[in-house]
């Protein structure tokens, strides 16, 4: 039986059975045809209450619980999104336009995220701690109570699950805020993955909403812990309102990433590389090339073959074609990536392919000879834009990587190794991929940029998942009552 077969969750929010939510409803629209696919519940800053106080009710019972129970939940949580993959991988492409290959991608590492939170909770928690006194002393880690997932509209089954997994394996109740415009991938599904998983009610409760629904959770008492995935404008309003509240704020925020193309590189080879990480899911990857810095010996060929090989690229309905692009979201997102192309230009770039779209198909394009103070060069695109920048020296290079305020991720294609290890040393960033492209994650690695990219590796691996979702507490325990002077 299919997931979404019954018509339950139309028009309604998740908070342990479905409800009406205090702000009506959403459309859940196709952006490759405009088609309503069905009614999301719209949730209102009312609702974030009241489900902080049902979470923390529910939290008590979840943490006490037995490790294997929280376990034995999140592994039959992956295998549920293995079992039901066709079926998520359709409303990916229906909603967010997904082609089917990145679909397969955001299926199988939404369930690697569960099977390797399922081992958070046999892990140990604490250690034992020297004392000059006659007691006891260890710290170990407790759950933080709620935790607040606010998740994007562009991966919305991996950047929403790789927060959800392991704050629930660690003993902590959920509320998840998925975008509107991916409100039944980034968050119906999950509701209904962990109804089936055995999951009590309460544990997770699921609200889209708009700006107001994440405001209300960011400064909501009941809940303790933020983790943000969206735009470094808003990670800077979330971070700011977090810090007022005191509570922490994870922060996985935009890019501006730099694939640098050495001269000893197979031109031909590391234009595919790039072109692979610029215009993959359209460009609306977190991670997405950006700025291709390549070396002038080999700079006009590269951009030659970039452009040969982004003209060939079919753009269309991922859901009725096989092609390599589908379409941008919506039309603001569409408008802002034109715009980009367009100044830049004006600017001096020269267009080799692209620059042009039907609806919200934009296809994919390749800008030459990208001045460093082009928008192009300087914002995150967001869109399936290669700007290709040369350089003439390792001094030019490191200086133009370095010339930004984003440290996401950083691709290094070279034949010296050792110079590719040595750059990286020298150019802030949170993920660095030598002999790669910018895009690339897995559930078992820290994931996480610096400066404008956000706050860190807070998702991924063990050691970053218990950090980001659990507080230390100081225990000691006496034999006997002690003695004092008064």
């Amino acid at each position: 039986m299919a997931l979404l077969d019954d018509d339950a969750w139309q028009g309604r929010i998740w908070t342990g059975s479905w409800t009406g939510g205090g702000g009506g409803t959403y459309p859940v629209r196709e952006p490759a045809t405009g088609a309503t696919l069905g009614t999301a519940g719209r949730a209102a800053p009312a609702d974030v209450a009241a489900a902080a106080e049902r979470g923390a009710r529910a939290q008590r019972a979840w943490a006490a619980a037995p490790f294997e129970q929280r376990a034995t939940v999140l592994r039959r949580a992956g295998d549920l999104l293995l079992a039901h993959a066709a079926e998520i991988k359709g409303w990916l492409s229906r909603e967010s336009g997904a082609i089917a290959p990145f679909g397969d991608f955001q299926v199988h590492t939404s369930a690697q995220e569960c099977y390797e939170a399922s081992a958070l909770p046999s892990r140990p928690y604490g250690e034992m701690l020297r004392s000059g006194l006659p007691r006891l002393s260890f710290a170990r880690r407790v759950p933080a109570g709620v935790v607040g997932v606010i998740a994007p509209f562009n991966v919305p089954t991996i950047l929403a699950i790789r927060a959800v997994a392991p704050a629930l394996a660690l003993g902590n109740a959920v509320v998840l805020k998925p975008d509107p415009r991916t409100a039944v991938a980034g968050g119906v599904l999950f509701a209904r993955i962990f109804e089936e998983a055995g999951l009590p009610p309460g544990v997770l409760q699921v609200l889209p909403g708009d700006a107001e629904v994440g405001a209300a959770l960011v400064t909501e008492p009941g809940v303790r812990i933020i983790a943000f995935t969206g735009s470094t404008e808003a990670g800077r309003e979330v971070g700011a309102l977090a810090g007022r509240h005191l509570k922490r704020a994870h922060l996985e925020l935009g890019g501006n990433s730099a694939l640098i193309v050495l001269p000893d590189v197979d031109v031909a080879a590391a234009a595919s590389v790039g072109a692979w990480g610029s215009f993959q899911h359209s460009g609306q990857v977190c991670m997405a090339t950006s700025r291709h810095l390549v070396h002038r010996d080999i700079a006009e060929e590269y951009t030659a073959i970039l452009a040969e090989k982004a003209g060939r690229l079919p753009v269309g309905d991922p859901s009725t074609g096989d092609v390599a692009l589908g379409p941008l979201i919506d039309a603001r997102q569409r408008d802002r990536v034109h715009g980009l192309v367009t100044a830049s230009v004006t600017g001096g770039a020269t267009i080799r392919t692209g620059g042009t779209y039907q609806d919200l198909f934009y296809r994919p394009t390749v800008l030459g000879d990208v001045r460093i103070d082009a928008p192009a060069y300087r914002e995150e695109i967001f869109g399936p834009v290669a700007p290709v920048t040369p350089f003439s020296s390792l001094d030019e290079l490191t200086t133009l990587a370095r010339d930004t305020e984003y440290g996401l991720s950083l691709g290094i294609l070279t034949r010296d190794l050792q110079a590719g290890l040595d750059l990286a040393e020298q150019i802030p960033a949170g993920l660095v991929h030598v002999n790669d492209q910018t895009v690339n994650d897995e559930a078992v690695a820290p994931f996480g940029g610096v400066g404008a990219s956000g706050t860190g590796a807070r998702h991924g691996g063990a050691q970053a998942n218990v950090e980001a979702f659990t507080e230390t507490q100081w225990v000691t325990v006496r034999g006997d009552l002690p003695a004092y002077p008064f």
